[in-house]
Formats: structure tokens, C-alpha cells, sequence
């Protein structure tokens, strides 16, 4: 562990790497793929409960008093994402073929992170508070949001065929236990605050979803068709995006005259897209699809914006602590 904190690698993004790998040499088939089909349910089920839990409720009313930063927050995840989403799937079709290119758009419509947005908002010397908030409102309008976003934009074979049904069972497996989640705040909440690795099920619960999505990929052909050349585009594409919603945000943050604590509210929260929350909506609203490639471009972008944004985080946090000569 120490070897990897000096040369910068996140163990994290090992451990989604480790879990490809592992899913392209030992894919779960029969039995095994259903049981963790079941683990990655329920493992998201409790890692949505949790997310309820902490959320204070105080907390809540207060940060929501902050509409105007929560409103950028949301115009960027749920309007200005999709915009460029859909001129990178124009744009990336010829090149990567349409499912692909539909995943790349599929990627700009789920909601952003929780865990990750607050710690960089942290890291960076945010307003916490402010994070918290505006991290959870979106993937709570995520469940309700996304799916229509997807019905409305999204074609991949022709159609994509969205029923209420879906909502419902995207809504039952996220939004219930976090509304559950606030309802047994103060009694599960002294247990959760003694467990000093509660982080670490966040990121289990992630990699156990990236090797159920790739394991599924496998299974339909997903490294038969996609080559190098496609994979090497598709980062290119997934950098181009993140720099441009990182700079878009600094710019609205900007012109809205937050302050700098609100800024990296902005630019953390309004730049992030969910792997915990994007892949279980994609299980429910792709079935009968090839769901390894369209949710290839959303795993990508995840490796690739913790890894941008922990850089960009720390760089703004020792700005911070450096004090400005006189």
C-alpha cells in the first residue's frame, strides 16, 4: 500500500482494474452469475440504506435553503451532461459503432456520485455541508430522472423500450432504502459512526457491480467487439468530456458569484457520473441489449474522473493551505 500512495495510484481503481481482468478470464456463468446478480442487489440496497442514514436531516433543510448552488449542481448533471452526451454520440458513431456511442450517452445521464463528490469537495476545502446535499438530491431525482431521460434520447438498435415497470424497480431497489435509511437514522446511525471502515463496503459493493457488468460482457462477446483502437477513442472521448464539464463548471461558478468553498461544490458534484448508481439502472432499462458495451463508457469515465479530480483536489487544497504573499 505504501508503494502504491508514492507513486499516486488510488487502490480503488486497482481493485476496478483487478475486477475487470478477473471477469475476462473468470467470468460468473449459471449459478454463480445469479447469485451475484443477488449480492450486487442487495449489496446496493445497503449501500443506498447507508446513504440515507447519514444524511442528517437538519442537514438536509439547511443545505436546501442553498437552491441556487443545488440548481447549478443539477443543470450540469441533468442538462448540460446530456447536451454534450448526445453531440459525442453523433460525433463517436462512425467510429465506435452505435452501441457504443449510446453508452457514451447513456453515461451523461445518470446522476453523480455520493461518496467521491464529498470527499474531493473535503479534500478540495469545500463546503461539505453543501455537498452532501447536493450529491444526495441528485441521485434521488436520478432514479425518476435518468430513466426518462434515457426513454426520451436514447436509441440503440432502434429503440429502447422503457417501462413504468423498470421505474418502479430502479425506485425500489435505490430511492426506498434511502428513504428507509432516513427513517432508522438515529438507530442505526450510533453503529455506522463505530465502524471505521464503513468507506471500504462503498468501494466493495462498486467493484462487486463492475465484475457483474464485465462478467455479463464477457459472456455476450464484449472483447470480440471492441479492439484497442475503439477502447483508446473512448478514453480520449471520456477525458475531452470531463475537461470541458470541469471548466463549464468553473465558468457558471464564476458567473454566479459563489465563493470558493461553494465553487468546488460546483465543480465536484455538477462533474461526477455514479457507477453504483449508473449500472444497476442500466441492468433494469437495457435488458435483452448488449449492456457490457453500454456500460463500458460509464466505467471508463468513473476510473477516469477519480483520478482527474483527486489531482485537481489536491491541488486546490494545498492552494488553500499555502498562504498568498503580501
Amino acid at each position: 500500500m505504501e508503494f502504491l500512495r508514492r507513486l499516486r495510484i488510488e487502490p480503488f481503481i486497482l481493485a476496478i482494474l483487478a475486477a475487470v481482468i478477473v471477469a475476462a478470464i473468470l467470468p460468473a456463468t449459471g449459478g454463480a452469475a445469479e447469485a451475484l446478480d443477488w449480492v450486487t442487489a442487495i449489496g446496493i440496497a445497503v449501500l443506498f440504506f447507508l446513504y440515507g442514514a447519514r444524511l442528517e436531516p437538519r442537514e438536509l433543510r439547511v443545505g436546501l435553503r442553498h437552491w441556487r448552488l443545488h440548481s447549478v449542481v443539477l443543470a450540469a448533471t441533468f442538462l448540460v451532461f446530456p447536451l454534450l452526451g448526445l453531440l459525442g454520440q453523433w460525433a463517436l458513431t462512425p467510429l465506435l459503432g452505435a452501441p457504443l456511442a449510446a453508452g457514451f450517452l447513456f453515461l451523461t445521464l445518470v446522476p453523480s456520485t455520493v461518496q467521491s463528490s464529498i470527499t474531493f469537495v473535503s479534500i478540495a476545502r469545500g463546503h461539505v455541508s453543501a455537498a452532501v446535499v447536493s450529491a444526495s438530491v441528485s441521485n434521488l431525482l436520478g432514479v425518476f430522472v435518468t430513466p426518462l431521460l434515457v426513454f426520451a434520447l436514447m436509441t440503440t438498435d432502434g429503440s429502447v423500450t422503457i417501462t413504468w415497470e423498470s421505474v418502479g424497480t430502479i425506485a425500489l431497489q435505490l430511492l426506498l432504502p434511502f428513504v428507509l435509511g432516513q427513517v432508522f437514522r438515529d438507530r442505526i446511525l450510533p453503529i455506522t459512526s463505530k465502524i471505521k471502515r464503513l468507506a471500504l463496503f462503498d468501494k466493495t459493493v462498486i467493484v462487486l457491480v463492475v465484475y457483474a457488468a464485465f462478467s455479463e460482457g464477457v459472456a455476450e462477446g464484449i472483447w470480440t467487439m471492441v479492439g484497442v483502437p475503439q477502447v483508446a477513442i473512448l478514453i480520449g472521448a471520456c477525458l475531452v468530456l470531463l475537461a470541458v464539464v470541469l471548466g463549464l463548471t468553473e465558468v457558471a461558478a464564476r458567473a454566479f458569484g459563489f465563493d470558493q468553498r461553494d465553487k468546488r461544490v460546483v465543480q465536484f458534484c455538477g462533474s461526477k457520473k455514479s457507477l453504483a448508481t449508473g449500472l444497476p439502472m442500466a441492468a433494469v432499462l437495457f435488458v435483452g441489449q448488449p449492456l457490457g458495451l453500454l456500460v463500458l463508457p460509464l466505467m471508463l469515465f468513473h476510473q477516469i474522473q477519480l483520478i482527474v479530480c483527486a489531482w485537481l483536489a489536491g491541488r486546490y487544497g494545498r492552494a488553500e493551505e499555502t498562504p498568498v504573499a503580501a
